[in-house]
């Protein structure tokens, strides 16, 4: 085993987990669930059936990755982020997992503290979701989205920092155009 599971979390059968991963307290991996290698899965965290998480996923304390969602490589979930895998939810009247909409968070995409992503999007590659806001649209690659609803109110570079005017990184010198209103690296 060439991860390591704390003693006070729980993972079923069935479950892949990559060398050097960390599973921290009081979290659960549920069956079907793959996690690649060089994660970090913080306190109280829940990987429900079927998740798949790529390599060098870090998952911040009290999060819920739901059935439906996937999470790319090198992606950040802060502090009590929200997954929802249900537009219309009733106690009543369970969908199970056919009824699930499916989520998806590209490569070094970041999601803030207490931030929701509701079921259905796409967040795109770079990008990055401020605390509190509440994603209900795709977002577009290296976008900047903060808000209730998110909005994009500008760019990040690939390392994190904002772009100035130019769209250019003032941190690494990266440089980047807009083509059809996406960003992309010249």
């Amino acid at each position: 085993m060439g991860y390591f599971v704390h003693e006070s979390s729980y993972v079923d059968d069935h479950v892949s987990i990559g060398d050097a991963t960390k599973v921290w307290h009081f979290c659960h991996i549920q069956k079907g669930a793959v996690i690649g290698k060089s994660c970090s899965l913080g306190q109280n965290v829940n990987v429900s059936n079927n998740v798949q998480i790529g390599n060098h996923v870090k998952i911040q304390n009290n999060v819920s990755i739901y059935e439906g969602v996937e999470l790319e490589d090198y992606v950040f979930c802060g502090p009590s982020m929200v997954f929802t895998n249900d537009l219309t939810p009733r106690s009543k009247y369970p969908k199970g997992t056919a009824g699930y909409k499916k989520t998806l968070v590209k490569y070094g995409a970041s999601i803030g503290a207490n931030a929701t992503i509701v079921c259905g999007n796409t967040i795109g590659r770079w990008s990055m979701i401020a605390s509190g806001a509440v994603v209900t649209k795709d977002v577009p690659d290296h976008a900047l989205m903060a808000g209730v609803p998110a909005r994009r109110i500008g760019w990040v570079c690939e390392c994190g920092n904002p772009l100035d005017e130019l769209y250019k990184c003032c941190e690494c010198n990266r440089e980047y155009e807009v083509e059809y209103n996406n960003l992309k690296e010249k």
